[in-house]
This record gives structure tokens, C-alpha cells and sequence, in this order.
């Protein structure tokens, strides 16, 4: 996999050599984040799927990696980069070693977003997957996001169309496949997913189909 690949990169890269009088980079953690996270990595041992815990945790682990000094002007951008790569890998780490447990879906839509352009057919199998552990659709709504924000809307409606259930589902997993069909230009696609989503009968379905009946008939007209 490419980001391992680029992690055993940096990890045999010699270091460039350091000017006199220039700081050496650090990755210590920042003592006063430690509580902070031990405290979240307690809460995802509890439970995986913390969504919040997991971006707070990614974020300190992301924080920790900006606030490392540049140590040479002529090098800056390139240890910048490095310390980018090295968040990145750090959160795989975090992602893997939780994605172990049966229950634990999150951490693979985690290991699929950071894998999506260097391993798309791995990153498809974890979103897969961690659709499979999770029966309520919070999984494939997450996914199908995943998928959007990657700019791969067709790919986030194909997961939909194989994994969504509309009557058991929540209709946020509905709304983002209805989203990932306007994304992707296919209006015709959009109307449909939206007539399933209208086979539950609730206030929150009733919202979800309040808010995409526009989107859809403007796609339609266009």
C-alpha cells in the first residue's frame, strides 16, 4: 500500500543534515495533551465506534504534527510534508489496531479514507466490510460520505445500491445516497432513491424528504 510504502520511505531516509544554529524537529507529544489523550484512547478501547472521540484523537495526533518546528528554510516544505505523511500514518495505526475488534466499523471507513486514491479496490472492500459489522445504516452513511468527499460520488452510490435497506435504516444512510446520485449527475437515479427513502413513515424520514424533494426536482429539470 502506498502510505505504508511512503512511512517506510521516511522511516530509511537519511536525515537531511542540520545548519548550525537551527532547532531539531520534534514529535513528542505536548504534555498537556497527554490526559487528554489517554482519556480519548480509553473511550475507543471501550468502544471503536466513537465517532467523535476518533476525530478528536486524529485531530491531537494532526495538531501534535503541525506544531513541530521547520528546522532549514531549504528543507521546511519537505519536512512539512513528512510530518503530514506521519500524521496520516500515525491515525492508520490508531484505525488498525481498533478494526481488529468484530464490532469496530468506524475505524475501517478510517483505514478506507485514507487508502481511497492509493488503494481503491482495498478501500472498498473496508467500506464493505465495515457496512457488514453495522446494521442500523450508520456505517453506509458514513461510507457513502467518505466516497463524496472524495469526489467518488458513483462509487458512493454503487455502496449504496449494494448495501442499503431503506425500511431498516436510518434516513441519514437514504439521504446520502440520494446526495451521492446528484453528485454524480444522475437525476433519474436520485428520484428513485428518494421514492424508496419515502417507505418510512417518521418525522426524520419526513425531514430528510422535505429537504431533497427540491434538489431533486431541479436536477430533474436540468
Amino acid at each position: 500500500m502506498a502510505l505504508l510504502a511512503r512511512l517506510k520511505a521516511l522511516l530509511t531516509r537519511r536525515s537531511p543534515m542540520r545548519r548550525p544554529g537551527t532547532r531539531q524537529a520534534t514529535t513528542a507529544a505536548r504534555s498537556e495533551d497527554l490526559p487528554q489523550e489517554a482519556t480519548l484512547r480509553a473511550k475507543l478501547v471501550d468502544d471503536p465506534n466513537d465517532i467523535q472521540a476518533f476525530r478528536e484523537l486524529a485531530e491531537l495526533v494532526r495538531r501534535r504534527a503541525d506544531s513541530v518546528e521547520p528546522v532549514d528554510p531549504l528543507i521546511a516544505e519537505h519536512e512539512r510534508a513528512e510530518h503530514h505523511i506521519g500524521a496520516d500514518v500515525a491515525i492508520w495505526a490508531l484505525a488498525e489496531e481498533l478494526a481488529g475488534s468484530p464490532r469496530a466499523w468506524y475505524p475501517l471507513i478510517e483505514l478506507a479514507r485514507l487508502s481511497l486514491h492509493d488503494d481503491h479496490e482495498g478501500a472498498m472492500r473496508r467500506l464493505n466490510a465495515a457496512c457488514e459489522r453495522e446494521h442500523t445504516g450508520l456505517a453506509l452513511a458514513e461510507g457513502v460520505r467518505t466516497l463524496r468527499e472524495a469526489e467518488l460520488p458513483g462509487d458512493g452510490l454503487g455502496l449504496g445500491v449494494g448495501q442499503w435497506s431503506p425500511r431498516d435504516h436510518v434516513p441519514e444512510a437514504g439521504r446520502q445516497i440520494v446526495l451521492a446520485a446528484l453528485d454524480a449527475e444522475r437525476p433519474l437515479d436520485a428520484r428513485r432513491h428518494l421514492e424508496e427513502l419515502k417507505s418510512r413513515d417518521d418525522a426524520e424520514t419526513r425531514a430528510v424528504v422535505t429537504e431533497l424533494e427540491p434538489r431533486v426536482a431541479a436536477a430533474e429539470r436540468l
